[in-house]
């Protein structure tokens, strides 16, 4: 993150003073593509970005993590530790909006593996 490639850069870029100030090991994660079967199956997505999470730790630095989503899924990612820091974020020149989530890489690996949100604090 930090160098204006994706659509979290663009929406922060829009929070002015209030987005968070971006670090090296800050990283987006993107979109999961998963058949119509699985996309109701939270296990499948825990499992995916359990996956995701452990090739990027052995791979690069990872300390952070952010996303863009809508309000249903920035719900959803609470389950996995990530935290809603803005809401209706309008994508400039559309109607679109979204909800910016962040977590720490350790955190949300602790939310993946099912540990509750007091265990992680």
């Amino acid at each position: 993150m930090g160098y204006g490639l994706t659509l979290t850069d663009t929406l922060l870029e829009q929070l002015g003073p209030q987005a968070p100030a971006l670090t090296a090991g800050d990283w987006e994660v993107g979109r999961l593509v998963l058949a119509p079967e699985y996309r109701s199956d939270v296990n499948a997505l825990r499992h995916c970005l359990h996956l995701a999470l452990e090739y990027a730790r052995e791979h690069a630095r990872v300390d952070r993590l952010f996303a863009s989503c809508n309000p249903v899924l920035s719900r959803l990612y609470r389950r996995f530790a990530f935290t809603a820091f803005a809401r209706e974020v309008l994508l400039a020149g559309t109607s679109k909006s979204y909800t910016l989530i962040s977590g720490s890489l350790e955190a949300v690996a602790r939310g993946l593996a099912g540990e509750s949100a007091k265990a992680m604090q």
